[in-house]
């Protein structure tokens, strides 16, 4: 599979006309925990053309993608994600470390960890840890039942949540 992410990862370069920075697994394959149902979630960061930013218009940042039924695309532009650190929200650093790259450009990786760090706040990550949570069990069936998988979208961002509260600083993903 993971010969096909890269192909479509550059067939989709030259489709938006945007550089892949970091095209990184989130989620339950990058936590190695997948089901056999789980698809796969990449998740990308990326810049555009310099011309783009000097527009009047503003770029798209967003880049939502379903291919097929197994892969999951989501990406960011480079100025959402540094507009996010500076709000102190933890997605981009949860990208940042994950242990599945499928691509990165100069070490990316390691400037999106340091901006994190930098722009660290605990009352606002806590508050994005504790609303993930809360949103993943808030889509669990009506009978209070919940599956496994499910149980861990909701424990994982709480546990995130109770180390940022206990060590003031993000946790390792």
């Amino acid at each position: 599979m993971r010969e096909k992410i890269l192909k479509y990862l550059a067939e989709l370069e030259k489709k938006e006309g945007i550089n892949i920075l970091l095209a990184v697994e989130s989620g339950s394959r990058a936590w190695g925990c997948p089901s056999p149902d789980s698809d796969y979630d990449v998740r990308i960061m990326f810049v555009r053309p310099l011309e783009a930013y000097l527009s009047v218009v503003k770029p798209v940042e967003d880049l939502n993608i379903f291919h097929g039924k197994l892969m999951d695309i989501n990406g960011w532009d480079v100025r959402k994600v540094f507009g996010l650190i500076r709000k102190s929200n933890a997605t981009p650093f949860e990208w940042s470390q994950s242990p599945v790259v499928y691509r990165e450009k100069d070490n990316f990786s390691e400037t999106v960890l340091a901006l994190c760090k930098t722009y660290f706040r605990p009352y606002h990550a806590v508050n994005h840890y504790r609303g993930i949570a809360k949103n993943s069990y808030q889509l669990n069936p009506a009978d209070g039942t919940i599956k496994l998988k499910k149980l861990f979208y909701v424990l994982r961002p709480l546990l995130a949540a109770k180390w940022i509260l206990d060590k003031k600083i993000l946790p390792n993903a």
